[in-house]
């Protein structure tokens, strides 16, 4: 299925793909995030299968060559499989993310050097402000992280609040509910498990609820535009007691 383009806040853009195949009967949606600015970002290069999708999308909203930068929530297929295949397209192009995803992955895998940014370190691109906060291990990954835009308050998620369904781009509804509910179909039929349950699960989320964003963009399912605290507090704990009542079980 071709992508779905939605703008979700001023000058980001969303590039929905919808994959059916995936966690039938509600299928699955990939979402990767445009941001213009005079050094036009990319969050998220999608499946390297999905290259000519999402390059041929980036295409009608602004010239692919001009693209500056490039990041992810965390080494993996889906957020940066076609990255290489970006750097070709886009000459001045450069990939960037935290410390640890750049020593362990991109310094070898990336066809150009990366740049490797601390954590809470900014990127001005012009006329958006580009934050990157490093989220270890959440929801998985040792290289994780997120990025927040400043001046739009847009926290980009990555695969926190992952949900099945082909959703319309934005919602107010309740995403919580149908993140936990997703996380424990991928469970119960060992499809693929999600979160990694630890001590800075709860913690981390509740941090980011502390920016108190306006839009939260979501890698899987849509974006959300309600009540954007409540629903990282909530989150976080409900994290916090699917932990205690894992350990529970475990000494019991």
């Amino acid at each position: 299925m071709g992508p779905n383009i939605s703008e979700i806040a001023d000058g980001i853009y969303r590039i929905s793909i919808f994959v059916p195949e995936i966690a039938p009967p509600a299928g699955f949606t990939f979402n990767q995030f445009l941001v213009l600015g005079d050094e036009p970002l990319l969050f998220h290069t999608g499946l390297r299968k999905m290259f000519p999708l999402v390059s041929d999308a980036v295409s009608r909203i602004m010239p692919v060559g001009n693209l500056r930068w490039i990041t992810f929530g965390h080494y993996e297929a889906d957020e940066c499989g076609a990255m290489n295949e970006w750097l070709a397209v886009a000459p001045q192009a450069q990939v960037a993310h935290g410390m640890t995803g750049c020593l362990v992955s991109l310094n070898d895998m990336a066809d150009r050097p990366p740049r490797v940014l601390s954590n809470g370190e900014v990127i001005d691109i012009g006329g958006k402000r580009i934050r990157y906060i490093d989220t270890p291990h959440v929801p998985h990954g040792w290289d994780a992280g997120v990025i927040y835009e400043e001046t739009s308050r847009t926290l980009f998620c990555g695969d926190l609040f992952t949900h099945l369904g082909n959703g319309p781009a934005i919602t107010e509804n309740d995403i919580v509910g149908p993140a936990l509910a997703s996380e424990d179909i991928f469970y119960d039929t060992s499809l693929f498990y999600d979160t990694s349950l630890g001590p800075s699960i709860a913690p981390t989320v509740r941090r980011l609820a502390d920016l108190t964003p306006r839009t939260l963009a979501l890698m899987h399912g849509s974006s959300y535009v309600g009540d954007t605290v409540a629903a990282l507090n909530d989150l976080a704990s409900a994290y916090d007691k699917r932990l205690r009542d894992a350990m529970a079980e475990m000494s019991a």
